[in-house]
């Protein structure tokens, strides 16, 4: 699993000002007299109004036509019972595919979402789509613009979050250094551990399960259920702090 910050832009320099591969919105600079074909910037999702706090599932849209399509249901009720969340963006696509590379990406450009991917050979649907979805909200609770850090590294909500995750031990990733750092980076352990939360809290009996197999084949990417459990704590009392817990009020008869 992973995020993925997009295309930075080329400067260019050559001399050639007629040629289409000038348009500032290239994402491809070659440096010759050739015009080439040129791969735009994905859209961004766009912005209205002042933030405001709204239900999870107003943030997202699913695809329709799609197999997966219940289970992402599932997983985002899910969520959607246990956080809201305060933004202005409107609804985020959520788009499927058959990458055998990773079971999901969040892609975005500076602090603007473009979309949640899920693949559909990973396996693992719920659990990658509640990964990614981990991570927008990481994003778009804190972003700074200057140092680019999000939410889950430095917002003073996170703290206890932080503290727990640093005690939880290393789960074994597979590979070299590099990418070892990258899976104990803050945006990936709280998309795990932000992931892992939401199945454990689901009165959704098949995601409980999913989580369960995981855990039972010792899955890297959840904890022990025992270790876990101070850190789904803090995880929930994040959108405690934030005052974004979904709470189900007690309707007078």
């Amino acid at each position: 699993m992973r995020t993925t910050t997009l295309f930075r832009r080329a400067e260019s320099g050559y001399a050639q000002r007629e040629c289409i591969a000038r348009v500032q919105d290239s994402v491809r600079f070659v440096a010759n007299d050739s015009c080439v074909a040129r791969r735009r910037y994905p859209d961004c999702v766009s912005r209205w109004g002042p933030p405001r706090i709204r239900s999870l599932d107003e943030f997202l849209t699913l695809p329709r036509r799609s197999r997966l399509s219940e289970e992402l249901e599932r997983a985002l009720a899910a969520a959607a019972g246990m956080h809201m969340l305060k933004s202005n963006l409107h609804p985020v696509p959520v788009r499927i595919t058959s990458t055998t590379s990773e079971a999901g990406a969040y892609r975005y450009r500076k602090a603007d979402p473009i979309d949640v991917r899920v693949s559909s050979r990973s396996g693992h649907v719920a659990t990658g789509f509640l990964h990614e979805l981990g991570h927008l909200v990481d994003h778009q609770v804190h972003y700074d613009r200057q140092s680019r850090v999000w939410a889950s590294a430095v917002h003073a909500a996170f703290a206890g979050w932080r503290a727990a995750a640093a005690r939880l031990d290393l789960r074994p990733f597979p590979g070299g250094s590099h990418r070892k750092r990258y899976f104990q980076s803050a945006q990936e352990v709280w998309a795990r551990s932000y992931a892992q939360t939401v199945l454990l809290r689901s009165d959704d009996q098949y995601l409980r399960m999913q989580l369960d197999a995981l855990q039972s084949v010792d899955e890297p990417h959840v904890w022990p259920a025992d270790e876990f459990e101070p850190v789904a704590v803090e995880v929930e009392l994040v959108f405690e702090r934030l005052g974004l817990t979904q709470l189900e009020l007690p309707i007078a008869a």
